[in-house]
């Protein structure tokens, strides 16, 4: 804590432990924090955190949360007397909310059965008798009312689009929060605590817009595997005309649990910008759909959910008869790039494939990555009991069967997908005779495609734009 008039310091917790997340209550006495204060040296994952509460002078923490796996986001009642907080019951439990005494010594209740989304952002409402969230849903995202009373989950803010980082001031009755779409970038809108009388604060790019062509992202339902339910969004090329045949892009998001949708990907508008049509699936894995169809995932990261996608593929292809079948591209980023790497082993109905931060080999990432040996709920078990589902469902297995020439973008500094799985990718590939080129870049995350020091965003972008046009772009006439 450090002392706003001085500018002294002093340390509040201590221990062998990472406290986190730290929560003032109310009247300014007591802060709730999440640590994780059960694990051994094994557990490198930090999945057993707990809500504590410690004195604003220090002393002894008092644990409120009780459940085995990870309790986080502590939220104060307006009285002081309660903590709402996420809490999962098992391993890959979508988190739920709970509520528990802020002083501690009595079990947590479940807020509401009818949470089943990926939700952050925790908040109480004033009263006391609700809480908001934010969550995606359905390709869109928005801020969500619990009423503790009747558990009903209401949407407070709608539509087609990207809402985020709401902040609330209950004296003014209002709350300002960012927005975005597929053809706008952020900008600040404020509006009632009920979501109603929205004005727009900002118009930050509205002179860039002017100048440009930014198609609207348009949802495309069809089926997956197993009949289920699917749906993906497309957007248009630029100029486009529906007379002649136009290139396409399919763009798979990261995870599993990402979520294509309404929201701004300036990526994907650049690719739309060139001229090229870009798909964008949501097969099972992905959030916004409940927790059921996101753990569908397990076990058919290479088989069910690829069926999926292709089906996605197949019906924007036969709904889409303006799209060139012969000129079709593959993209992805962290699992997008590890299902990139396991289509071009499947299919050579790509003409170029662009892997980012992609996985190559179950195998050996396990021992290299910062969440090791993590992937047990996905692939029945962890590596060393279970190895036989690593290897067959590893993408560089397969690497004798690709024919698709393969971009591979890589960050130096990847500590969740590291480097080395793209080197394995890239030698597999050169060995096996596929056209394949890797770009390092240096002092890069894992996240360096899209949050990364801007000349290298900007560079991520011009490769990929290179690696499509050298091998999606139309015959030239004869002369």
């Amino acid at each position: 804590m450090v002392d706003a008039a001085t500018g002294a310091a002093r340390q509040v917790t201590s221990g062998n432990w990472n406290d986190s997340d730290p929560e003032w209550s109310p009247d300014g006495t007591r802060i709730a924090f999440v640590s994780d204060r059960t694990s051994g040296e094994t557990d490198w994952e930090g999945r057993h955190s707990d809500v504590w509460v410690v004195s604003a002078a220090g002393g002894e923490s008092v644990r409120v949360s009780d459940h085995e796996e990870a309790d986080i986001d502590p939220a104060w009642s307006p009285d002081g007397r309660t903590l709402a907080f996420f809490g999962s019951l098992a391993e890959g439990d979508h988190p739920k909310v709970y509520l528990a005494p802020s002083a501690g010594g009595a079990p947590s209740r479940l807020a509401s059965p009818r949470v089943d989304h990926l939700a952050n952002h925790l908040s109480w409402e004033a009263s006391g008798r609700g809480l908001t969230f934010e969550a995606g849903a359905r390709g869109e995202r928005h801020l969500f009312r619990l009423d503790l009373a009747s558990q009903e989950v209401t949407p407070v803010t709608r539509g087609p689009r990207h809402v985020s980082q709401v902040d609330v001031s209950e004296k003014a009755g209002r709350m300002v929060y960012r927005v975005n779409d597929s053809n706008h970038p952020d900008d600040l809108y404020v509006a009632d605590l009920a979501g109603g009388n929205e004005r727009r604060l900002t118009r930050f790019n509205t002179a860039l817009l002017e100048d440009l062509q930014l198609p609207a992202a348009e949802r495309v339902a069809f089926k997956g595997a197993d009949g289920w339910d699917m749906e993906g969004y497309l957007l248009k090329p630029a100029g486009f005309e529906a007379g002649r045949k136009h290139p396409m892009v399919m763009s798979v998001h990261g995870g599993p649990n990402g979520m294509h949708g309404y929201g701004w990907q300036f990526d994907a508008q650049c690719l739309a910008g060139r001229g090229y049509a870009v798909f964008m699936p949501n097969p099972r894995g992905s959030s916004g759909y409940g927790e059921a169809f996101q753990r569908a995932v397990a076990g058919e990261w290479g088989g069910k959910a690829y069926v999926d996608i292709m089906n996605g593929v197949e019906a924007v292809l036969a709904a889409n008869p303006w799209i060139d079948r012969e000129r079709l591209g593959v993209l992805g980023q962290s699992y997008g790039g590890f299902m990139t790497n396991w289509i071009v082993g499947h299919t050579s109905l790509f003409k170029a494939a662009i892997t980012i931060a992609g996985i190559s080999n179950l195998v050996s990432v396990q021992g290299e990555r910062d969440a090791a040996y993590n992937h047990r709920r996905d692939f029945g078990g962890e590596l060393f009991a279970n190895p036989e589902p690593y290897w067959e469902t590893s993408p560089l297995k397969y690497a004798p069967r690709v024919k698709t020439p393969v971009l591979v973008l890589h960050g130096e500094a990847d500590n969740r997908v590291p480097l080395a799985q793209g080197e394995e990718w890239f030698r597999a590939l050169k060995h096996h005779g596929v056209p394949a080129e890797m770009v390092v870049f240096p002092r890069a995350s894992h996240a360096f495609r899209t949050a990364g020091e801007p000349k290298q965003v900007v560079e991520v972008v011009n490769w990929q734009l290179w690696w499509l046009d050298r091998f999606l772009a139309p015959p030239k006439p004869e002369s």
